[in-house]
């Protein structure tokens, strides 16, 4: 069992982070908003992360505390929901495909900004940044609890008043807005929350890779969250974990296949580094075959009652 953890202890970290991404683009999704930002929140947290470890926490010590990785989780989580706010309130006057292009905007806007500012390392990024845990798997004492809190708060979300707007939003705005529903008080709210919690996600994620530059928040990492939710399931919180960890381990199951198998040389390469297109395929086939995902509430309830059959 160490040995396996040894292993593959990174990929299980990185599918749960996966899973936490998952959620924090299906958050905004919940009130009916394709919001595509989560990547620029995501980088934006590692920065935060990044650049207090290595200068205002700054240690000679080997080892970095845990609760100063706390407290910049929470730095990382105000400093995200504030920039959140002031996007959000102008984008999400916009709707469907141009939300998208709009929230894609602001992704790149951040990353040519993190390429340009010597505070972020430049084109370089930000190296060695200190490590609260010796092996990869132990992070797992951070994000598993961040995972399930989040399962837990979008669960009670969906049962609450705040929740049951967002839900409304998304099936028929204008109905909702004539019975009394703030759609924008409410959409800026859900997009909010999305990334604050991508914003956490980031601070984890910079001491985990122990490095960070503005790889970690582009375009093509926006194409692979959306897979996580349109492949996973867009219309339950357990459809974007599923697409999340499942989208997360899928390469390295591919590269794995290309090594030890005898496929040719060109289908090998393709499924070593052609992760993006492959993702492009699964996103217009599930959304022809399965529009929902692949985890639905109609799935959820049949399994409920097998389930019970099972064990009466």
């Amino acid at each position: 069992m160490a040995e396996f953890f040894a292993t593959y202890g990174s990929l299980i970290v990185s599918m749960v982070i996966g899973a936490l991404l998952g959620l924090s683009l299906y958050l905004p999704l919940m009130a009916g908003q394709l919001s595509m930002a989560s990547p620029g929140f995501y980088a934006l947290g590692g920065y935060t992360a990044a650049i207090l470890s290595t200068t205002v926490f700054a240690s000679k010590s080997n080892s970095f505390p845990i609760p100063l990785l706390l407290v910049e989780m929470l730095i990382a989580a105000v400093i995200s929901g504030l920039v959140g706010v002031a996007v959000g309130i102008p984008a999400l006057r916009l709707r469907g495909i141009y939300l998208a292009i709009a929230t894609i905007a602001f992704v790149e806007v951040l990353r040519v900004i993190s390429l340009n500012l010597d505070i972020t390392g430049g084109a370089v990024g930000i190296f060695g940044i200190p490590q609260p845990f010796e092996t990869p798997i132990e992070y797992l004492w951070i994000v598993l609890p961040l995972l399930f809190i989040s399962i837990a708060f979008i669960y009670r979300l969906e049962r609450i008043r705040v929740g049951r707007a967002f839900i409304a939003i998304r099936e028929d705005e204008l109905a909702a807005g004539a019975m009394g529903v703030n759609a924008t008080y409410y959409k800026v709210l859900a997009f909010t929350s999305g990334c604050i919690l991508a914003g956490m996600v980031g601070a984890v994620s910079a001491h985990f890779l122990n490095t960070w530059n503005a790889r970690q928040g582009t375009f093509d990492a926006s194409i692979i969250y959306l897979t996580f939710v349109l492949i996973g399931g867009s219309r339950t919180f357990l459809g974007p974990v599923v697409g999340g960890m499942v989208f997360t381990a899928l390469p390295e199951v591919l590269r794995s296949i290309a090594d030890t198998s005898g496929l040719p040389s060109w289908f090998a390469q393709f499924l070593r580094d052609g992760r993006l297109i492959l993702f492009g395929l699964l996103i217009v086939i599930g959304t022809i075959f399965f529009p929902q995902g692949l985890v639905t509430p109609d799935f959820l309830k049949k399994w409920r009652k097998r389930s019970n059959s099972i064990f009466k």
